[in-house]
């Protein structure tokens, strides 16, 4: 589905924004007090670019556009996401805040990660690193066992390769209501937030509040439900939806061109929080539109009950 589209009636022309010169609003983040665009690149979409010299051209145009969060991940684009990533932001490294993550439950493993996304990065730390994808019991377990993931997060922390660590996920809100729990040192946490979201196995119910209770700095994925919910509402709608929730920080946008990621931005320059009222219509709107399909098979990203 073309998002670029859903924007046509807006008026403006897509290079408005830049010729502004406005600056894309920051918001703290979290207890980590570091302030931050309040959407961010994300790097899953990477690899809709034909080749890494072209994603990563993109990323310099997206930085110069405003944005100074860049999200990214080991497995992404085969690690060409990082690749892109690096050169892309050479020379401006210390003006953003750069992530990465790492799927690996051993401490050993997620080490090796993290040497490989610094090397490709072309950076000697990130401002944050998370445990990637945390699905399960079996995951929490690993991931605090003695020899477990956090292990090396907690080391990488103290070395000064990464300055906050978190987690990451949108399989079972349990699972990251657990782990919050387990071990009360996180600085971030990655959930999925949209208007369908209380339809099925909803985080925006639990986790989210036991993160906003604890300060933790949130960062909300799916926020257009992967495309699904432009059937029945628009982008504002979805970005203004996610982030008016409780406790969201920042909502990463996995765009693909400048079009989409100017249009995420004009959003978020102009944002003010739904109302009560506006966030029932649009609760009501995302699952009644012609052709929508809610819980499970629209959220096919979590589990199955």
């Amino acid at each position: 589905m073309q998002r670029r589209g859903f924007l046509a009636g807006l008026g403006a022309s897509s290079s408005l924004f830049a010729q502004t010169g406005a600056e894309l609003p920051k918001v703290s983040f979290g207890r980590t007090g570091v302030r931050v665009s309040r959407i961010a690149q994300g790097g899953a979409r990477m690899d809709l670019h034909p080749d890494v010299a072209t994603a990563a051209a993109y990323v310099r145009k997206v930085y110069e556009l405003g944005i100074t969060y860049f999200d990214c991940a080991r497995l992404y684009w085969d690690g060409k996401a990082e690749e892109a990533y690096g050169i892309g932001l050479q020379g401006v490294r210390k003006n953003v805040f750069l992530t990465t993550k790492s799927p690996k439950r051993t401490a050993k493993g997620a080490m090796e990660d993290l040497e490989i996304s610094l090397r490709l990065l072309k950076t000697d730390y990130v401002d944050l690193w998370q445990i990637h994808a945390v699905q399960d019991r079996k995951d929490i377990d690993g991931i605090l066992s003695p020899g477990g993931a956090l292990e090396a997060f907690l080391a990488a922390k103290k070395a000064g390769k990464c300055r906050f660590i978190g987690f990451t996920g949108h399989f079972d809100p349990a699972a990251h209501t657990a782990l919050l729990k387990a071990y009360g040192e996180w600085d971030t946490v990655m959930l999925p937030v949209h208007a369908a979201d209380r339809s099925y196995l909803s985080f925006e119910a639990d986790p989210l509040p036991v993160a906003a209770e604890k300060g933790i700095g949130v960062q909300a994925i799916k926020v257009f439900g992967k495309a699904h919910l432009l059937r029945s509402l628009s982008p504002s709608d979805c970005l203004r939806y996610a982030l008016s929730q409780p406790g969201v920080h920042v909502a990463i946008c996995g765009a693909a061109t400048q079009g989409q990621m100017e249009d995420n931005i004009r959003v978020a320059s102009a944002f003010r929080p739904m109302g009560a009222y506006e966030i029932a219509d649009v609760r009501k709107r995302a699952g009644t539109g012609a052709g929508v399909v809610t819980g499970p098979g629209l959220e096919y990203w979590k589990k199955r009950v």
